[in-house]
């Protein structure tokens, strides 16, 4: 009750700012309309002009007047000159109407006034709508007032949130969340598309009165960098595409009901499941599925706080898929190791984890891309009823595409010294130049306040910032990694732009096991990717870095076999008989996975 009662206050003065702009548009409207009856008198101008008036961050221009007419024998002063009383900077429009008027004034010209035939006191020279205005109001009735409104209803129409710890669910707290009574579970597309359209809305309705407030800019006073402002309302046309992209995706696709067996997924036991798709069944179809634990936690504080999400675990498989019930079925079992998080079926608090299921597929028309929040849980369980013999032969192919990959990231080669694995430099080249790019704006930020503003301590402070982020962009494009082994030992040498900056070496009885670390984590809209490293460890606890840079935990697996068959080193158990169906879950366990972003050690 709490919650609710301050969501609403919190809501009330957005949604008093958009009433009281829908009542200024509004009334400027209805008054536009009563005054076309109204009739046309010469009037003779006392004074015109328009006042500046200074402001905090821009100055804002009133036009005014006082003029005379005659009515009917009657003699009456006006001084209403426009629809909309009080000062604007909204294009030139008052100015101009200020320089006309007082044109005429100098040259004794009089000026056609508008006369309430019914009302002879009231008199307007400016009769016509300002629909600039009227947009630009328009903006905060359907952004304050729609935010206001709509976090109103929000807070009257929710259902109270549940309590996991709730005796009632002891034992199934998945019971806390409505969507996870065992039924099939809908996919969150549907919101998404609302979301598209609603940030696409949002964004449009601040950026669209721009072009009118950088045109006096642009023409008049030759601001010419000002022409940058005319980005945001082309980021509004391609947040407007996304938006009829995602809504023709619905449109195509519905609600793609999923139903996982066992219920709920199982840590340390199956997250598995079939899909119904409205399709007609293609067997050439590939339809690739990713889990992945998510922890969903808040940072900053006070104006700044913001829900961020950081990857915890990932795994990617490829489904297998026949002709089903709304015309193909896909179906799904990953194998889920012990000791992770369970889904906080109520998400409260500041921090709680978050299974999320993403399908992808590329079909003709519109392709699919579909995700699911659903419940995982510590019960072991395992799927009962999901085809053992399909689900390996899926597993098979995802291997296979898995080691076709390794090979595009790791050079083999043949040296004196014997065979050798190969990072080269440049293989993050993507996520180096955008480094490069956000550090660079971030150090010419900083460089304008220091110069320009003299602000030197925020100016400094960001210009470390960005030269920070340049130096780490420039490490991951210009790093390299070689391994090799001469018989007697393993070595790993790491290279920056070519100059030796690190070596290591493990000997090769003293060769224990692999370990997979998590090495860092990239996140595009609501999809993530973690990126893992590959190590040898030692019997005294030695770390060397073999492999770096593979996608999921598929892939990493992958990345064992190759290292293992090209070094000679022993494979886990799980994979010792190279089977490919049972080789992509060779190390379904992590034993220490380092923190979202930090980097394992090269050994």
């Amino acid at each position: 009750m709490k919650g609710r009662l301050f969501l609403i206050l919190f809501a009330l003065p957005f949604a008093g700012v958009g009433a009281w702009m829908l009542y200024s548009a509004g009334s400027h409207l209805l008054d536009a309309f009563a005054m076309q009856s109204w009739q046309p008198v010469e009037a003779r101008l006392l004074e015109a002009g328009y006042e500046t008036r200074p402001g905090d961050g821009s100055d804002t221009w009133e036009a005014y007047a006082t003029y005379r007419y005659t009515w009917n024998g009657e003699t009456y002063t006006g001084d209403r000159v426009a629809i909309s009383r009080g000062a604007d900077n909204l294009g030139g429009h008052q100015r101009d109407l200020g320089n006309r008027l007082s044109g005429h004034l100098a040259r004794g010209e009089t000026v056609t006034a508008w006369v309430d035939p019914e009302r002879p006191g009231s008199s307007v020279i400016d009769r016509q709508p300002r629909w600039g205005l009227v947009a630009f109001k328009g903006v905060f009735v359907l952004l304050f007032g729609g935010f206001g409104v709509g976090m109103i209803a929000i807070a009257v129409l929710r259902s109270a949130p549940k309590d996991a710890d709730d005796p009632a669910f002891a034992g199934k707290p998945w019971l806390a969340n409505d969507a996870w009574h065992g039924g099939p579970i809908r996919s969150g597309s549907k919101i998404t598309m609302w979301a598209a359209w609603g940030f696409a809305i949002f964004w449009n309705l601040i950026s669209m009165p721009l072009p009118f407030l950088l045109l006096d800019e642009i023409t008049v006073k030759k601001n010419y960098p000002a022409l940058l402002g005319l980005l945001f309302p082309l980021v509004g046309l391609g947040l407007l595409t996304w938006a009829i992209r995602k809504t023709l995706e619905w449109r195509r696709w519905g609600v793609t009901p999923l139903a996982l067996d066992p219920f709920p997924g199982a840590i340390g036991g199956h997250v598995g499941g079939h899909i119904d798709l409205r399709m007609p069944y293609a067997g050439a179809t590939d339809f690739k599925l990713t889990l992945t634990s998510l922890e969903s936690y808040v940072s900053g504080s006070g104006k700044n706080r913001s829900r961020r999400e950081k990857a915890a675990w990932q795994d990617r498989q490829l489904a297998y898929a026949e002709p089903g019930p709304l015309g193909t079925r896909v179906s799904f079992r990953f194998d889920v190791p012990a000791g992770l998080a369970e889904s906080d079926a109520a998400k409260s608090g500041d921090a709680y984890t978050i299974w999320r299921l993403d399908l992808t597929a590329e079909v003709d028309g519109s392709d699919l891309d579909r995700h699911w929040e659903i419940p995982v849980y510590a019960t072991g369980a395992r799927s009962s009823g999901i085809d053992e013999r399909r689900i390996r032969e899926a597993a098979a192919v995802q291997s296979a595409a898995d080691d076709a990959v390794v090979k595009t990231r790791v050079e083999l080669l043949h040296t004196p010294r014997g065979k050798a694995l190969y990072y080269p430099v440049g293989r993050n080249l993507a996520g180096a130049a955008l480094g490069i790019l956000f550090g660079a704006v971030f150090a010419g930020a900083g460089g304008f306040l220091v110069m320009q503003e003299e602000a030197v301590f925020m100016g400094g402070i960001f210009a470390l910032v960005g030269g920070v982020i340049v130096l780490g962009a420039l490490y991951m494009a210009g790093n390299s990694l070689e391994v090799w082994q001469d018989g007697l030992k393993l070595h790993s040498k790491r290279r920056l732009f070519g100059i030796p900056v690190r070596h290591r070496s493990l000997h090769r009885n003293a060769f224990q096991r692999f370990e997979t670390k998590k090495t860092m984590s990239s996140q595009s809209g609501g999809k993530h990717t973690i990126y893992y490293s590959i190590l040898g460890l030692g019997l005294s606890g030695e770390r060397l870095t073999l492999g770096e840079g593979f996608r999921g935990r598929s892939e990493a697996n992958a990345g064992v076999r190759l290292i293992a068959r090209e070094l000679g080193l022993p494979l886990p158990a799980a994979s010792a008989d190279d089977d490919a169906a049972d080789g992509y879950n060779a190390l379904a366990a992590d034993p220490a996975p380092l923190e979202n972003g930090a980097r394992a050690n090269d050994n």
